[in-house]
């Protein structure tokens, strides 16, 4: 179905949904890479308004990939609640905009909706948004989530410790996670990304992680950032798997080029669950999933479809609710400048992932970071960290001086943590907070000087 408008007296036109939203998205070195932007400010802004007009059941009747070809797509509609939508249904994208900046819509309204949007609803209004717009609504959204820590209340900053090693030292990483701990930080994860895709490698990491977490009975969760199927050849040699990490994108292309299928997700997370009831009969209510994404993701597999980075990730995080998850995030500025060139884009692209996330009802985080070949620096990141903690987000990454010595990577650090938390009043989740305190190693959300627990930390990584 073609669309078209007329802007100071010329007419634009676009063949179809697909062209009218890659046209009508910021500007992102991806999508003129793929050869689909807009090529003038004035063509962007005829689709903005276009796009403001469009029916939200348009994007029922007419499917960007068809479900019959794109799995992705058909979990995405079978996932839908069509008896929430008909409440919806007559809006258009301009109109679901407006309810959600409106001052009377309140949180409960915003999660009875979040089943009746679909993700390229979600992106199709991000697009009408300004940066403050997607501060203002992501900032009203809640998403709760629950394994050993609970995540995402209003207050509540969790941050995953983040202690990766060029080599996958085992010692190393176990001190640089003992000393994001005594920042009050790993209440979100304690999630390693492996040097080596092997499983001896993975199932080490994750024996000394669960060994720590153990023996303080610290309320987090471990999680090594392996291929899913590395994780359950380990899960098979009885190594234990708090939560089950992948990568994922938003079509069946994409997903094929991590060498994943919707099956094996489904499969692994039934099987880490039942590991759960094993071994600690906890399963249920339990959250066992953890996601990331990015745009670009799809680009750079060469199975995009002609969709724009911001829909293909809207549809990543449709995919990621079907799961259940219990952390996501978008590894914003890490894919590089091919497709986020800039602070600019890296920043649109952050506020932007992280409001469809929350707007679908994930529990949402963001990896704040860039490459040292972007045209972005630590001001950048910073500047993005404190919009994000201002927009709600539910976590960051803490890395021991905001360096990845072995992804070679800028992120956040566990300073950076300490500072959002001071800035914006926030705290850590309520269960790991406690544990802080019971170590001595925060009081009322000030961290102290020294501790006992700090030299006991230490000896469990000599020893």
């Amino acid at each position: 179905m073609p669309f078209s408008t007329t802007l100071r007296g010329q007419r634009y036109s676009f063949p179809d949904l697909r062209d009218l939203l890659a046209k009508a998205n910021e500007e992102k070195s991806g999508d003129a890479l793929a050869g689909i932007a807009a090529t003038s400010h004035s063509q962007r802004a005829a689709a903005k308004t276009a796009l403001t007009d469009v029916p939200l059941a348009a994007f029922l009747d007419t499917p960007l990939l068809c479900p019959d070809d794109d799995s992705v797509s058909r979990v995405l509609l079978d996932d839908h609640d069509r008896a929430a939508f008909a409440t919806i249904a007559s809006w258009t994208v301009g109109e679901l905009r407006d309810h959600l900046l409106a001052d009377t819509t309140t949180a409960a309204e915003l999660r009875r909706l979040q089943r009746a949007i679909l993700p390229e609803m979600a992106a199709a209004v991000a697009k009408l948004m300004s940066n403050k717009d997607l501060v203002m609504a992501s900032s009203r959204i809640r998403n709760l989530s629950r394994c050993r820590s609970t995540l995402g209340a209003r207050g509540v900053l969790g941050i995953r410790i983040q202690p990766n090693h060029p080599a996958d030292d085992v010692p190393a990483i176990l001190l640089a996670a003992v000393e994001g701990l005594l920042h009050g930080c790993g209440d979100a994860v304690i999630g390693v990304n492996p040097a080596t895709e092997s499983v001896d490698t993975v199932g080490a990491i994750l024996h000394s992680l669960d060994r720590l977490i153990t023996t303080f009975q610290i309320p987090t969760q471990h999680c090594c950032l392996a291929h899913i199927t590395t994780q359950l050849a380990c899960l098979d040699r009885g190594v234990p798997i708090d939560l089950l990490f992948q990568s994922i994108g938003g079509t069946q292309l994409t997903n094929e080029s991590f060498g994943i299928s919707l099956g094996m997700l489904q499969e692994g997370r039934e099987r880490v669950l039942e590991d759960h009831l094993k071994r600690d009969g906890t399963s249920a209510g339990r959250q066992v999933m953890y996601f990331e994404t990015g745009q670009g993701s799809s680009l750079s597999a060469n199975a995009h479809g002609g969709i724009d980075q911001l829909t293909l990730e809207a549809r990543a995080h449709g995919l990621a609710r079907a799961f259940d998850p219990f952390l996501v995030n978008s590894v914003v500025g890490f894919i590089g400048p091919e497709y986020l060139c800039d602070e600019r884009q890296i920043v649109r692209a952050g506020l932007e992932d992280h409001f469809v996330g929350k707007l679908l009802g994930l529990p949402m985080g963001c990896d704040v970071c860039y490459t040292n070949h972007v045209a972005a620096d630590q001001n950048s990141a910073e500047n993005l960290l404190m919009l994000l903690t201002a927009a709600g987000c539910n976590f960051f990454m803490g890395v021991p001086g905001g360096d990845d010595v072995m992804l070679n990577y800028q992120t956040t650090s566990y300073h950076d943590a300490i500072a959002m938390r001071s800035l914006f009043a926030l705290r850590p989740a309520p269960e790991f907070e406690r544990w802080l305190e019971t170590q001595q190693i925060m009081r009322e959300g000030v961290l102290l000087p020294t501790s006992v627990t700090s030299g006991r930390l230490l000896a469990h990584v000599a020893g």
